[in-house]
């Protein structure tokens, strides 16, 4: 059993026992639930950096990436450096996130805020929507065609954007639908945890151009950026380049600074 099976089986009895405690009619009812959303999709096609920021405290691969800085505190800091989104991990058990962290980042930035997560429940897009999310993750690897289609419509349902993440020809092709806004490219095995841009490179001409291209994981320097914007990719998420420092904010302005 690899990692995202062990995430996954977790994830599962987390969400059995929420929907237990907290029922949807209590997150529709959430102030938030009616918030206008702001499209990462739209913000990416605009932009020329496209550069997607990550608040993350931990991970399975490297344990301890940053537990000191605040999430309002870098939330504030990647809306002065002028990144297109922000992605909010809410994982718990594995990465040391929660959704009061989303909360947090919504109260503090007026950003497009992805809620970065192994969803696995229509439960948690609605939690999402409640929590102040713009977007949600979906990720080909442990859902079917029929739950990335009913999970990507109700998405749409409410108002968010989908990025759909795969890792390989075979997730990409039972993804393409026309509810996905942005099919993410993950550079990093999810089974091993190897990284390679390669992975984003040989998918490129499989996804049509009517999805933005995002590039995700082991996006560490400007070469990387443009090594694979001629590939098409709009969107580049950055996850612990940005946090494995004492301050994010200025990391990712210093880093924009130089892509531009």
């Amino acid at each position: 059993m690899n990692i995202l099976d062990k995430i996954v089986i977790d994830k599962r009895k987390e969400v059995a026992l929420k929907k237990s405690i907290i029922p949807i009619s209590q997150l529709e009812n959430s102030v938030l639930f009616d918030r206008p959303t702001v499209s990462l999709a739209q913000a990416l096609r605009n932009s020329g950096t496209g550069i997607i920021a990550e608040h993350k405290r931990r991970s399975p691969s490297k344990a301890v990436i940053n537990q000191n800085s605040s999430v309002s505190e870098v939330a504030v800091g990647y809306e002065h450096a002028g990144v297109c989104g922000m992605s909010v991990l809410t994982d718990g058990k594995y990465f040391g996130g929660s959704l009061d962290d989303l909360l947090l980042a919504r109260a503090s930035v007026q950003l497009p805020l992805l809620r970065k997560e192994f969803i696995i429940d229509e439960y948690q897009i609605i939690e999402a929507k409640a929590y102040g999310a713009d977007v949600i993750l979906l990720i080909a690897a442990i859902l079917s065609r029929e739950e990335i289609k009913a999970y990507s419509e109700l998405a749409k349902q409410l108002q968010l954007d989908v990025l759909l993440e795969v890792h390989n020809e075979e997730e990409l092709h039972k993804s393409i639908m026309p509810s996905i806004d942005m099919l993410g490219v993950n550079n990093r095995n999810l089974k091993t945890f190897e990284l390679s841009l390669e992975t984003s490179k040989s998918l490129s001409s499989l996804i049509p151009n009517d999805f933005v291209k995002v590039s995700e994981s082991g996006i560490s320097n400007i070469p990387a950026i443009k090594e694979l914007q001629p590939y098409g990719y709009q969107g580049f998420l950055i996850g612990e380049n940005f946090m494995k420092t004492d301050t994010p904010g200025k990391s990712a302005t210093d880093f924009i600074n130089q892509l531009k």
